[in-house]
């Protein structure tokens, strides 16, 4: 057992968990961050180190690595220690704080931010019986090289925001891009939907994957399948996969915390049900919660701020701006 309390740990790595540290190092409080993945950056670096961010201010677009790298740096500020490739299972109130047991071992602290974003997740599949030939050679759920597709025919397949977007960041570089979704309807935000459809990318609706042929794990050609059974063959040499994510918040969900749709429950205070334990970024719910980096940005922030008064009750819930600690 790691003997020293700390003032707050972080269960989680993205974005909100990084700069939450940075902010509990600005209230002056001791942090540690654990992650059950052996990097930082959460699914931005998992998934899609390459892929531009939006909806960040004071970036008009930004690669979701070059965010991460960011972060990270400005979460130093605290001196957080970080503990990678580590899943915490239990949290037990002992007196003044908590003993967090993880699958390496255990760890006080005072307090608890919850930032585990979907939790564990697993990319969701195509569903057909040769998907698992193509795997990690030309059938991909997420991108972290873009160089690999150039000169290569391409479909993504999926309506969302991440879908459209790999679709829109690879015209320039594969030698076609085609893009596959099941319904009329893209989820994704408007302003992309338009730019894809102004684009030279070949948009097809109401279609799915019925098979993918080939040999030694590359692609050749992909059978698609209208709504309607009509059916056609397109020659592709790689298969990118947007369906979501299977996600789970494992050993967390048996805590005693109030759930929702697999998201735990807060209040205006990002508090969870369990005093001294708090939860912000894309694991929360609350009325009118929107599920946007920006908003885990600004969700940090509260909770910090309301741990460390929970800690120190004569403690300014409403700190100094930056600009008055840094001068």
């Amino acid at each position: 057992m790691d003997r020293e309390i700390v003032d707050i740990t972080i269960i989680g790595g993205g974005p909100t968990g990084l700069f939450a540290s940075f902010y509990a190092g600005m209230r002056e409080m001791s942090v540690k961050i654990i992650d059950s993945l052996p990097q930082l950056g959460g699914q931005l670096i998992e998934l899609y180190p390459d892929k531009y961010i939006y909806d960040v201010g004071g970036f008009p677009k930004i690669l979701a690595k070059d965010l991460v790298a960011n972060l990270v740096t400005q979460a130093h500020h605290s001196n957080p220690e970080i503990l990678l490739g580590e899943a915490a299972l239990s949290a037990t109130r002992d007196g003044d704080h908590f003993v967090l047991k993880t699958d390496k071992g255990e760890h006080l602290t005072r307090t608890i931010l919850l930032t585990a974003g979907i939790g564990a997740f697993q990319p969701r599949k195509i569903g057909i019986e040769e998907e698992i030939h193509f795997e990690n050679t030309s059938l991909h759920y997420g991108i972290k090289d873009l160089a690999m597709f150039k000169d290569h025919n391409v479909l993504v397949c999926g309506g969302g925001d991440s879908a459209v977007d790999w679709a829109l960041m690879l015209e320039d570089i594969a030698k076609s891009v085609t893009l596959v979704h099941r319904r009329e309807r893209f989820t994704a935000h408007e302003t992309s939907v338009n730019q894809l459809m102004e684009s030279k990318v070949n948009v097809m609706t109401s279609r799915s994957i019925k098979s993918l042929r080939g040999e030694d794990g590359n692609v050749h050609e992909v059978q698609i399948v209208h709504k309607d059974g009509t059916e056609e063959v397109m020659p592709m040499d790689h298969v990118i996969v947007n369906y979501g994510n299977i996600s789970s918040l494992g050993p967390i969900k048996e805590w005693g915390l109030e759930m929702e749709k697999n998201s735990i429950v807060v209040n205006t205070r990002m508090e969870t049900n369990i005093d001294g334990i708090y939860a912000a970024g894309d694991v929360t719910n609350y009325d009118g919660k929107v599920k946007l980096i920006a908003v885990g940005l600004g969700e940090a922030p509260i909770a910090v701020n309301n741990a460390k008064a929970y800690l120190d009750p004569k403690a300014r819930v409403q700190p100094l701006h930056s600009t008055s600690v840094f001068s």
